[in-house]
């Protein structure tokens, strides 16, 4: 089956002919993960193989077989199954049945920072997974909505969001899978710094790192701390931001088109869901 990339954004999107052919997302700006998904699976054949990633799926339809080393499941619709870098496994469908997956493979050192994130001696390497296989309902329906946001073309979704949708679920899967200590609370004035460098910056395209650098803080504590703190992620924050920063400009009688490029958004079209969203009612309706 033939294959073609098209180009997202900054996003490379594998889309193939049919239900029965994979389809792969990477994107440049998140280098440490990649998504794979199969709407048809009946034709699908894999010999057992490894990968270098840390890898989880999400079974979405029918049954399959399930190898993992020395171990033998049968898992359907619910299922998340778990791969160590180097595990030999296989998965392949019960014959007849319109079987169907996402799948994430992770980069192992960008999963082992954020572990140490999480409470783990930063001395230690990977710190592989016990289990192969849950049925937690939390975690398959995280995986699906972080596939979703990854592979999403929706200009409202930008590469913050993303990369804290990523590390919050994978903070997830750490601590449901392989319990660790949570960091200690952050100092209120660390989250007021993140906070005062979202809003001066808000018209900019922010990098989470940056958010850290400005706050001293790790990436998987700013985002739990930060929600704790205000009530919403940081990337929600920096959208309100963007929204205040519009409203201003709009009083002030600046063309929506205008406003919308300088707030920071991809278009108008884009600020006029956001607007809407938020302040329920559109530019046009504000600015008069």
């Amino acid at each position: 089956m033939s294959e073609k990339i098209e180009a997202a954004g900054a996003a490379n999107t594998a889309r193939a002919n049919g239900a029965d052919a994979p389809r792969f997302w990477r994107s440049d700006a998140l280098p440490f993960i990649e998504a794979r998904s199969i709407d048809d699976g009946r034709k699908v054949c894999y010999a057992k193989h490894s990968h270098e990633t840390f890898s989880i799926g999400a079974v979405t339809g029918g049954r399959s077989v399930y190898l993992n080393r020395h171990a033998r499941e049968w898992i359907g619709a619910g299922a998340v199954v778990m791969m160590n870098p180097d595990d030999v496994h296989a998965c392949n469908p019960v014959a007849g049945e319109r079987w169907s997956y996402r799948m994430l493979h992770v980069d192992v050192a960008w999963f082992t920072k954020l572990q140490h994130e999480l409470g783990f001696n930063e001395n230690h390497a990977f710190r592989a997974f016990s289990q192969i296989m849950t049925l937690d309902a939390a975690l398959f329906d995280g995986l699906n909505r972080l596939c979703a946001i990854l592979t999403s073309n929706d200009d409202d979704i930008d590469t913050l969001r993303k990369e804290s949708a990523a590390i919050t679920f994978f903070s997830n899967v750490q601590q449901t899978l392989n319990p660790a200590g949570l960091p200690e609370r952050a100092a209120s004035g660390q989250l007021a710094r993140a906070a005062e460098y979202i809003a001066e910056n808000c018209t900019s395209a922010l990098k989470l790192d940056d958010v850290c650098a400005a706050a001293g803080l790790s990436a998987s504590h700013l985002i739990r701390a930060f929600k704790l703190r205000y009530g919403m992620t940081p990337h929600a924050y920096l959208i309100n931001r963007r929204i205040q920063y519009s409203r201003a400009q709009l009083r002030r009688g600046a063309l929506i088109a205008e406003v919308a490029l300088d707030a920071g958004f991809a278009d108008q079209a884009h600020l006029q869901r956001t607007f809407k969203r938020l302040v329920a009612a559109t530019p046009g309706q504000y600015r008069s």
